[in-house]
């Protein structure tokens, strides 16, 4: 190993990340600022701290887009700037490059051979995390220009990335549009749905019935059975008035004949999702000879691609619309390398993304002797009603593991600002961040007693703006009730150096910039584990050999 600023520590290098925890100057809708969390503002105020760009281009989305988990997780862990998945597509579909490849080609000629169905499936929104509804639009235009007669729709309602219940403007204009096409003599229809946190797209095999529930209503057609989208929309309104679009329960639309969209033996379908996550599971359904998550009762023989590979280890699914993200050299590797031995936990909503997507798309460790992943089995139920999570358990098992020193590189995902912070409930908020600070004070302790330090910081963020708000930063209210904000934000997050060893006095941050986010952290991780940064990484945040007498010269960003 070739040491940088000559830089070892007794205990680990801790590195967490407090999921969808940003920072607002806000007080309005910031449960972040509401809560009580000692052990956050003592970090915060009384040890190194810069804000870190979480968002757009910095994670390698469109500018001005609210960053996520998995980009987050892959600036983090990669160290650099990648293009993302929706770059991908959009650059894709705007130059009519994704029309022109063997997999649209394979979709179109399966369903003119056989007189069959195309059919569409994924998150139905422009909020372009997962998915976004105009690729769908430019798909369908595609076909009906091809000429392909018969298309249905399965519609994964989002109220997560969009507003809370947002779904009727999205659907309402696909159905004109879609009326539009049948006049000119086509069948183009919505044939079944429910809500993203509750129909199909499960991540990581959390909860399996989410995808069995969106089997039956996509394949099979056994859902609740409607006459349209609207009228499943609002009946479940009616039955629960205060239910968000990610929660519908699943539906089918019916005719006299029954079920209108049913896959069958010699159909096309595309899951036209960009991101992996949520899109993975329903893919192996749809395509594994060997499954035993659920019974699928029958599986019928379609040709079946994914809008990108959602597993490129295991290339899943075989056929896909737009070449993968390439990431190599990732900090979990170099790491390894270079014979830095790893823990790595979280709560099973999130161990993915410490692991497949922070190792840079890859299944799996390293390093069997060097590595150990620990996956802690979630709750079932609706998360803000346990709004702690796991993160005792969570904290149990990573501060043992701190304190026996056992291995040189730590890494854990505290998911409660997320998952919380997407369900805007207020109190349910403020226990999750109270439940994360909670959390770092017990790691806090385990660090100084093993003489290693913690560095915190969070993937993008969420549970800081629970509400939208106006120019003045005043909740905007409508129905007289505040105006629920689901979805991420593109504000900026932490990351706090929590050293009390002698390194402390032996670097210091680099002045704070606008240019700084999240890819400029695996350099830094590196370098604090006395290694050189591979050349191809974003700078470090730290720097070494500094005189100490222009130290009042450096900008450190303090919050009290």
């Amino acid at each position: 190993m070739e040491e940088v600023g000559k830089i070892k520590y007794a205990g680990p290098v801790t590195l967490v990340i407090m999921d969808g925890v940003g920072l607002s100057d806000n007080t309005a809708g910031n449960a972040f600022r509401a809560a009580h969390t000692p052990n956050l503002d003592k970090l915060m105020s009384d040890y190194p701290m810069v804000r870190l760009q979480a968002s757009g281009e910095a994670v390698g989305v469109a500018a001005g887009n609210q960053g996520n988990s998995e980009v987050g997780h892959y600036a983090i862990g990669s160290g650099q700037i990648i293009k993302q998945g929706a770059v991908m597509v959009d650059e894709a579909v705007t130059s009519g490059r994704i029309f022109e490849g063997d997999t649209w080609r394979g979709l179109i000629e399966n369903v003119k051979n056989n007189g069959s169905t195309l059919h569409f499936i994924g998150i139905f929104s422009d909020g372009n995390v997962h998915s976004n509804v105009n690729h769908l639009y430019a798909m369908l235009n595609r076909a009906k220009d091809e000429g392909v007669h018969r298309v249905r729709i399965h519609i994964l309602l989002d109220g997560r990335d969009v507003p809370a219940t947002s779904a009727l403007e999205y659907v309402d204009k696909m159905e004109e549009f879609l009326s539009e096409v049948n006049a000119e003599g086509f069948d183009y229809r919505i044939a079944s749905g429910g809500g993203r946190t509750f129909v199909t797209a499960d991540r990581y095999w959390s909860n399996p019935d989410m995808v069995e529930r969106g089997w039956q209503a996509h394949v099979l057609g056994e859902a609740r059975p409607f006459r349209s989208t609207r009228e499943a929309i609002e009946a479940f309104r009616a039955e629960k008035p205060n239910i968000q679009d990610q929660d519908l329960p699943p539906f089918t639309i019916t005719d006299d004949n029954g079920a209108i969209g049913t896959i069958n033996d010699g159909d096309s379908v595309v899951y036209f999702d960009f991101r992996a996550d949520r899109a993975i599971e329903f893919s192996e359904a749809m395509t594994f000879h060997d499954f035993d998550k659920f019974d699928r009762q029958r599986v019928p023989q379609v040709y079946y691609a994914g809008m990108v590979e959602y597993d490129q280890e295991r290339h899943i699914p075989q056929h896909t619309l737009v070449a993968p993200v390439q990431v190599s050299n990732t900090l979990a590797e170099f790491l390894v390398k270079n014979g830095i031995s790893r823990f790595v936990i979280s709560e099973a909503i999130k161990f993915g993304h410490v692991t497949f997507y922070f190792n840079g798309n890859k299944v799996g460790r390293f390093s069997d002797e060097l590595e150990e992943y620990v996956n802690i089995a979630g709750k079932s139920g609706e998360v803000w009603q346990f709004p702690w999570m796991k993160s005792d358990e969570i904290t149990d098992v990573l501060a043992e593991k701190i304190t026996e020193n056992n291995f040189r590189s730590c890494l854990v995902n505290y998911p409660n600002g997320d998952m919380v912070g997407h369900t805007s409930n207020w109190d349910a908020s403020i226990i999750a961040m109270e439940a994360v600070d909670l959390a770092l004070g017990r790691l806090m302790e385990a660090t100084d007693r093993a003489g290693g330090i913690l560095l915190i910081t969070a993937d993008h963020g969420n549970i800081e703006e629970l509400y939208y708000l106006d120019e003045n930063g005043e909740i905007i209210i409508e129905d007289c009730k505040p105006k629920l904000k689901t979805s991420h934000t593109t504000n900026p997050v932490p990351f706090i150096f929590y050293d009390n060893t002698e390194n402390a006095d032996r670097y210091r941050l680099k002045p704070q910039s606008d240019d700084i986010g999240l890819s400029n952290i695996a350099a830094t991780v590196a370098e604090l584990h006395g290694l050189t940064p591979p050349s191809q990484w974003r700078r470090s945040l730290i720097e070494f050999g500094f005189d100490k007498e222009d130290e009042s010269e450096r900008i450190v960003v303090k919050i009290t």
